[in-house]
């Protein structure tokens, strides 16, 4: 009687090149290499390029006279100054615009995205002609348009046209009047920070209180009534004022006033309208996600139109809309840099412009350039993430 053996043979050994495991580190370590070795040759090479041309690297020259004027500052800056101001003065010139360009894009954006999805036919082709004209013409085009079509086509300084609330605007650009607060009014500034943190306090009390009850509160008037009463207060209690020094014609140009030059207002007017349009279509995209019967459930409860979009529609779609929000931010704070193109001072015209052609450290000046927009976007980008998961629904 045959016995039959219980061992089984070993499997047969694999070579450890054919393990998809190995072979996977293998190439990455290949990888890695070929990397390090293009970024070795690519520093050496530009190492002995320097050498051959004489030219040392370095940021000391940060530290030298600049040599150069601003059109446009918002910290004193002249010839004297160093040229660490002069990249100050474009990156602060760069945040105004952008933040500007925010503020309005975003505001303007929601109005033209929910009036594309109005009843009103006017209103939605309106909307409808707006989003799609400014989408589909380029955006340096439009700089130029306003730059030179609008702004450069206005009348000479002694035939300024007069605004209301003594505004006027020229060939030389904008002229408002410029609010100059007294020694107390730095009491006003401590109110108006106490009443944001009311408003802040109100609004979670409210949202809390909803959640609870169900019964609603007036947030918005409160805080409104809020902001009004403590700013008014804090006015009396200090004893503050504020003075407008008005623009006034003198016999070549205005004296008094703030003067924004035509650049600024051509780069912030384009960035504006043309990051509006894709706001908007950010907001419609967003309102259209919403499941229709989530309408329906809030018409059956006795909502009103208003109170359906701002309760119920709008806050389930910022889902959809944060995230292509936060892009179209990031992309008007990197647009702001055509503003090199009609000559207002911002990071790229005063820093890689100006300053590259005078010191020739070009290495340094563009990294230090690159390190800022992407230091600006990824702050954007984690407000923003941050935003959004504050916003976010949760589900029980």
């Amino acid at each position: 009687m045959a016995v039959q053996s219980n061992t089984r043979s070993a499997p047969p050994r694999v070579a450890f090149y054919n393990d998809p495991v190995i072979r996977g580190i293998i190439y990455q370590i290949i990888v890695a290499g070929l990397v390090i070795a293009f970024f070795v040759w690519i520093i050496a090479n530009t190492a002995q390029n320097l050498a051959a041309q004489n030219k040392t690297t370095g940021f000391d020259f940060l530290f030298q006279t600049s040599g150069f004027g601003i059109s446009f500052t918002l910290i004193p800056f002249d010839r004297a100054s160093y040229y660490w101001e002069a990249f100050l003065v474009g990156l602060l010139n760069t945040l105004l615009v952008a933040a500007i360009g925010i503020v309005f894009a975003t505001v303007i954006g929601f109005i033209l995205g929910i009036a594309r999805l109005s009843s009103n036919w006017l209103i939605a082709r309106f909307a409808t002609v707006y989003i799609e004209v400014i989408r589909n013409v380029p955006l340096l085009l439009q700089l130029f348009f306003w730059y030179f079509a609008v702004l450069k086509a206005m009348p000479a300084v002694r035939d300024s046209l007069a605004l209301p609330l003594g505004v006027f605007i020229n060939q030389r650009g904008l002229y408002v009047p410029r609010p100059i607060p007294d020694e107390q009014f730095g009491w006003v500034y401590v109110a108006i920070a106490l009443a944001i943190a009311a408003t802040i306090g109100v609004t979670i009390w409210a949202r809390r209180r909803l959640e609870a009850t169900g019964e609603r509160f007036p947030v918005v008037a409160v805080n409104i009534a809020i902001l009004i009463v403590v700013m008014v207060l804090g006015f009396i209690v200090s004893g503050a004022s504020v003075a407008f020094e008005m623009p006034e014609l003198q016999r070549f140009n205005f004296r008094g006033g703030l003067e924004l030059p035509p650049e600024f207002v051509a780069l912030a007017f384009g960035l504006t309208i043309y990051t509006a349009a894709f706001i908007a279509e950010n907001v419609r995209s967003g309102i259209q996600a919403v499941n229709k019967g989530q309408t329906e459930a809030a018409q059956s409860l006795g909502l009103r139109e208003g109170d359906r979009l701002r309760l119920v529609i709008i806050p389930q779609a910022m889902r959809v809309i944060i995230p292509p929000l936060t892009s179209q931010y990031l992309n008007l704070t990197k647009n702001s840099s055509l503003g090199a193109a009609i000559g207002y001072p911002e990071l790229v015209n005063v820093f890689m412009g100006t300053t590259l052609n005078q010191t020739g450290k070009a290495i340094e000046v563009i990294a230090i350039t690159m390190a800022v927009y992407l230091t600006l976007s990824l702050a954007t980008s984690a407000f923003m993430n941050w935003y959004n998961a504050r916003v976010a629904l949760v589900e029980r």
